[in-house]
């Protein structure tokens, strides 16, 4: 009997791709937790001399996460990036000129599970989004308990990452002269339990404090779709008010963390294409104090905007004519 190895006939460059996002989700899935252990290590075998100077320094960086944080060039050059956006592949693209003198809330939607399409075009340097957006600094806002975290906090701070907090937001849109972007996931983890192919359910009725801070910083609001990131998984089925989605909700309300169940090949997801399709800037005019009136009907404009950001493009990326955005 003749065996076969299959690995030996896939290409190098798909094997390093494959190893990319293994990468991406140990980092995203694990690394807090491996982190978390060997500070716990160092401290319980007490190398003094280790932990005593990085929790001295954690402790005078606290609020780094919320004033800019602090990304590393090198870090988001690193080669293993250029295959993880490859592995999709990952597609930026622009639909208008942004004015590089005003500073903007990118929107980004649908979460679906761990979003590499936010990541891919927004945190590492292997995008097109410096050739498309030149003048611009770019700032993906996450889950602020990611910087509480010793050691991760840095790993994740270095590939431009700060916390999704309103006063980090608006450290970022308060820059005077403008060129500064805030990418925000605005589904949050509830909106991954939503993430089921050729399905686009969006968790953003009820989320306007985005809209409050752009008025407040007269930021312009942008709304993002990135097509292609519902497919990267298949979603075990939690339709509302199934006990699985019941359990669900329960655990995100204590911990602030969502569980889909999901399946592709094995952890990996499919390779799909991503294509993050930046949409029409909606301007927006300072105002110190948005009363509630404004702040529902800007919010509206926004939510407005993104159905026809969605509608326009969707036929290029082979969602069906008849397929619409649900707003929960």
């Amino acid at each position: 009997m003749k065996l076969e190895f299959a690995a030996l006939n896939i290409p190098l460059a798909r094997c390093l791709q494959t190893a990319a996002v293994l990468v991406g989700l140990f980092s995203f899935l694990l690394m807090a937790q491996v982190c978390t252990g060997i500070m716990a290590m160092l401290i319980i075998y007490d190398y003094w001399f280790l932990y005593i100077p990085y929790l001295t320094w954690f402790y005078f960086d606290w609020q780094t996460p919320e004033q800019g944080g602090r990304s590393v060039n090198w870090v988001k050059n690193l080669t293993v990036w250029r295959h993880f956006k490859d592995y999709f592949p990952i597609h930026l693209i622009k639909t208008q000129e942004l004015d590089p003198g005003h500073n903007y809330i990118f929107g980004f939607h649908p979460h679906g599970i761990f979003v590499p399409g936010a990541f891919g075009n927004f945190c590492v340097n292997y995008s097109d989004f410096k050739k498309l957006f030149p003048g611009f600094t770019v700032y993906l806002h996450v889950v602020s308990c990611w910087f509480r975290c010793p050691l991760f906090r840095e790993y994740v701070m270095s590939l431009g990452t700060v916390s999704v907090s309103k006063k980090s937001i608006s450290h970022v849109l308060s820059k005077d002269g403008g060129g500064n972007i805030s990418v925000i996931v605005l589904g949050g983890s509830k909106e991954s339990l939503e993430a089921h192919p050729g399905i686009y359910n969006l968790c953003i009725r009820h989320r306007k404090g985005f809209v409050k801070i752009a008025l407040t910083n007269g930021a312009s609001l942008v709304p993002v779709f990135s097509f292609g990131e519902n497919e990267l998984y298949n979603q075990v089925s939690n339709p509302e008010g199934s006990w699985l989605r019941t359990a669900q909700n329960r655990l995100l309300e204590l911990t602030g963390l969502a569980l889909p169940l999901i399946y592709a090949r094995g952890i990996m997801p499919y390779r799909k294409p991503i294509y993050t399709v930046v949409g029409r800037p909606i301007p927006v005019q300072r105002t110190p104090h948005p009363t509630p009136e404004q702040t529902e009907q800007l919010h509206q404009t926004y939510v407005e905007e993104l159905r026809k950001l969605f509608d326009e493009h969707k036929g290029k990326y082979g969602i069906p004519e008849h397929q619409t955005l649900v707003f929960k």
